[in-house]
């Protein structure tokens, strides 16, 4: 679970700008803006020099931080039925060649093992698409040999996830992999932004909503299918990030197979009154789990989600399609972006983000 929350604090507007002293919420709020300058980016790097390739395999090379995240997450959007191999590793493979393209990111400019996979995979004739610092050894060994896609949007490190994403995404659709329309992701960011700007309410804002529903909770964050899966991955480390919760993602088919788990959920989901005090309630009868059954591609008629909606119907399910209307991708960066702004405003709440020292709530004049 995580720290106490002090839940008054998402709805004051002074005292959740002054506790966000690092202006975080801001920097979260830029996603939209990272999505077109990576674009504008990439096309000024020579991203259009993979058009046309049909490479033996797209190799997403994953590195400490956002890449597991993002590279998940794109080998979901690509799907089963992806025509080339998708490689997830955190070297580059031995056998990478001049038939393959490798794509990474990083917001560690000093990454050795990144270099050294970035510099192999230029000498071997990999086409390579690298989102990084513009100085430091990673940008060094890319220099001249691959698109290095350098940030132009500014935002604190560890939140360039949609600068991560929309490099993959850009990447696959020059290569003919996947159709997806970036100005449009980037717009449905903007609009998600909005919605989750603190000046709005709790009952009225998305993104605190969420909060609420996670303070103080060890959410299991099942997926009805592999985007949403892919989203909880993302999910999870914002939540341990910003708000230091530990969370359990998994497929809900997996999920189910771990029966104790999955017994415990539906009786914690059951026995869950919003408006009970957990101040009052028997140790026994307080569970700590609270169940997500996340939806980016699976319809209402999907038969794992109609299974998941049966055996925990009190479960909290979130399906962004069904609140806005954009393709599966949009969708996928649209609930990425709630979790990570949730993740934040229960960091402010708590104390454990925003600043180098806690935050203690004003006590009342006596």
């Amino acid at each position: 679970m995580s720290a106490a929350v002090d839940d008054t604090l998402l709805d004051d507007l002074g005292r959740l700008t002054d506790v966000d002293v690092d202006g975080l919420l801001p920097a979260s709020a830029r996603a939209g803006a990272q999505v077109r300058a990576t674009l504008e980016v990439a096309r000024e790097a020579g991203i259009q020099r993979l058009a046309g390739q049909v490479p033996r395999a797209l190799v997403l090379l994953t590195r400490p931080g956002l890449g597991p995240g993002a590279a998940k997450l794109l080998m979901a959007l690509l799907g089963r039925a992806c025509p080339i191999p998708v490689v997830v590793t955190d070297t580059a493979p031995p056998w990478l060649g001049a038939l393959d393209v490798l794509v990474a990111h990083t917001d560690d400019p000093g990454d050795i093992e990144l270099a050294e996979s970035v510099d192999r995979a230029g000498r071997y004739g990999t086409g390579v698409v690298l989102t990084a610092p513009e100085d430091g050894p990673v940008a060094a060994a890319a220099a001249g040999k691959s698109v290095l896609i350098t940030p132009r949007v500014p935002v604190p490190p560890g939140f360039g996830f949609p600068r991560a994403l929309a490099a993959g995404l850009i990447t696959a659709t020059t290569l003919g992999l996947l159709r997806t329309d970036l100005d449009m992701v980037a717009d449905e960011l903007d609009r998600e932004a909005e919605r989750g700007h603190m000046q709005h309410e709790s009952f009225v804002n998305p993104a605190k909503a969420l909060a609420l529903r996670l303070a103080e909770r060890t959410p299991l964050l099942w997926g009805l299918d592999d985007v949403a899966t892919g989203v909880g991955l993302h999910a999870a480390q914002m939540l341990a990030t910003h708000a230091g919760i530990v969370s359990d993602v998994a497929p809900y088919q997996q999920a189910a197979s771990r029966t104790a788990l999955h017994r415990a959920a539906t009786q914690a989901a059951a026995g869950t009154d919003i408006f009970a005090d957990p101040d009052d309630l028997e140790p026994s009868a307080a569970s700590p789990l609270r169940t997500f059954l996340l939806a980016v591609s699976a319809l209402p008629a999907d038969p794992m989600r109609r299974l998941a909606a049966d055996m925990l119907p009190d479960a909290d399910l979130i399906t962004p399609a069904e609140e806005i209307t954009a393709d599966t991708t949009a969708c996928a960066a649209v609930l990425a972006l709630r979790f990570e702004l949730a993740a934040l405003y229960l960091g402010l709440a708590a104390g454990t983000t925003g600043g180098t020292t806690r935050y203690t709530p004003a006590r009342p004049r006596e």
